[in-house]
């Protein structure tokens, strides 16, 4: 077997469970753009197979038609075998890494030695808030010095919104909710990495919704990146390290629940036990610690009705979180709570839980497909009519951002993430989109 390959028996079993149906393909974004075999999940076992059985290489055309998927799962919702696929494209890249077949210096540094230390994330939040703040961006845009990055940088910077002051975010602190309300649970919001600097203002939404409902909110100490695009790029021990981090934190709050806002951070943090299945020791800690990670909408929707003081007379709709639908089988509750919001009219949308292109920094690596994917997500959200779409991911969100200038709906049409669209119409929250419908 190949050397680079240090396969499992329960791996050759996952590969052996595919009937190569090919139910998966119409399922799978990068087919349905190319059509070619090695493009969709069933292609891409085949090629894991060869590779595992020594009938194939593992080189850079193997690692070529890995790379190019999303890895978003819908195969594994499509799939009447129950294929874990998820398990076989991370086994996959790893064998990419150890074989030293992806020399991508950049994506090597950014994953080992910025997103595993928290204090080296928290300073680069600093550095982009002076940026901003100075005028510094805005400076460089004038200049056209922004034309020097790759396009996909280029119009990522477009769409993300001002980062928060770090003096703001240095006096944060537990929430506690009013005397009027009965406590229910005392809740650990997991703030991610990226997440508690792009979406500082979504994650404290978070908390003040939990707070509405009798729950206590405390802001683990210690806790840090969930480890989700370490374990999608093939970096599993680094992956492993932040898990026993982030156990370890939770086990120290003492908390109820651990409760997370990001589709992508909440399957990766609900599928911690998986990394430990040979040390029994840590195993059965990440079991202890997976049975207490909640999604946010799953929550909200269990202590509802939400006390909503403000109506919204608009049409919206929603695009699922693919980790979310696909992973966490978590697909009614942010529906419902949409639904339960006062004159909102909600409109299905077509293929909703199709990926938008952005699966992690899929739109950053391998931008020209992503954008194929997302224009066809945006032909299905112009036929809705909405005004308003909404996501349940920040992933998701900055990439519907992205969606809506790219087909020329900003003049008539918003995204938001759920958590902040609640959190204005109870508690009038920072951001004002909905005042700008």
């Amino acid at each position: 077997m190949n050397d680079h390959l240090q396969t499992s028996q329960k791996l050759m079993d996952q590969l052996d469970q595919c009937m190569h149906c090919g139910f998966c393909l119409p399922s799978c974004p990068t087919y349905r753009q190319v059509g070619l075999e090695t493009y969709n999940p069933r292609g891409r076992i085949a090629l894991i197979k060869g590779v595992a059985t020594e009938k194939l290489k593992l080189n850079a055309e193997f690692t070529k038609h890995i790379d190019a998927c999303l890895g978003c799962r819908a195969c594994e919702t499509a799939c009447p075998a129950n294929v874990a696929y998820g398990n076989l494209l991370e086994s996959a890249r790893e064998f990419i890494v150890q074989s030293d077949q992806k020399s991508n210096w950049i994506q090597r540094f950014i994953l080992k030695h910025l997103f595993t230390h928290p204090h080296r994330l928290y300073t680069l939040g600093n550095l982009l808030w002076f940026v901003q703040k100075t005028g510094l961006q805005k400076l460089a845009k004038s200049f056209r010095l922004l034309n020097l990055l790759p396009s996909s940088l280029r119009e990522m910077q477009e769409i993300i919104d001002p980062v928060v002051s770090p003096f703001i975010r240095r006096k944060r602190k537990n929430l506690s909710p009013s005397s009027s309300h009965q406590r229910l649970l005392s809740v650990g919001l997991f703030t991610g990495c990226i997440m508690d600097i792009f979406f500082y203002q979504t994650n404290q939404a978070t908390a003040r919704l939990l707070t509405s409902l009798g729950c206590n909110v405390v802001f683990i100490k210690r806790q840090g990146c969930c480890g989700a695009l370490h374990l999608h790029a093939g970096y599993k021990s680094e992956a492993m390290q932040l898990a026993k981090r982030n156990i370890q934190a939770f086990e120290q709050s003492k908390v109820d629940l651990l409760v997370n806002n990001a589709g992508g951070c909440g399957l990766a943090l609900k599928e911690y036990h998986h990394l430990f299945e040979n040390d029994q020791a840590w195993y059965q800690r990440a079991v202890h610690f997976v049975e207490h990670v909640r999604d946010i909408h799953e929550v909200l929707y269990e202590l509802s009705p939400l006390p909503f003081k403000k109506s919204l007379n608009i049409r919206a709709t929603y695009q699922d979180s693919c980790h979310l639908a696909h992973g966490q089988h978590i697909r009614k509750s942010p529906r419902q709570l949409l639904q339960q919001i006062p004159g909102l009219e909600y409109i299905e949308l077509e293929d909703a839980d199709q990926c938008c292109g952005s699966a992690g920094i899929y739109n950053l690596t391998h931008f020209p497909m992503s954008m194929k994917i997302l224009d066809e997500k945006m032909a299905y959200v112009h036929a809705t009519n909405a005004q308003l779409i909404v996501t349940s991911n920040p992933g998701c969100l900055l990439q519907m951002k992205k969606g809506i200038i790219r087909s020329g709906l900003d003049k008539q049409m918003q995204a938001i993430h759920l958590v902040d669209l609640l959190d204005q119409l109870i508690f009038d929250g920072d951001n004002e989109i909905v005042d700008r419908i």
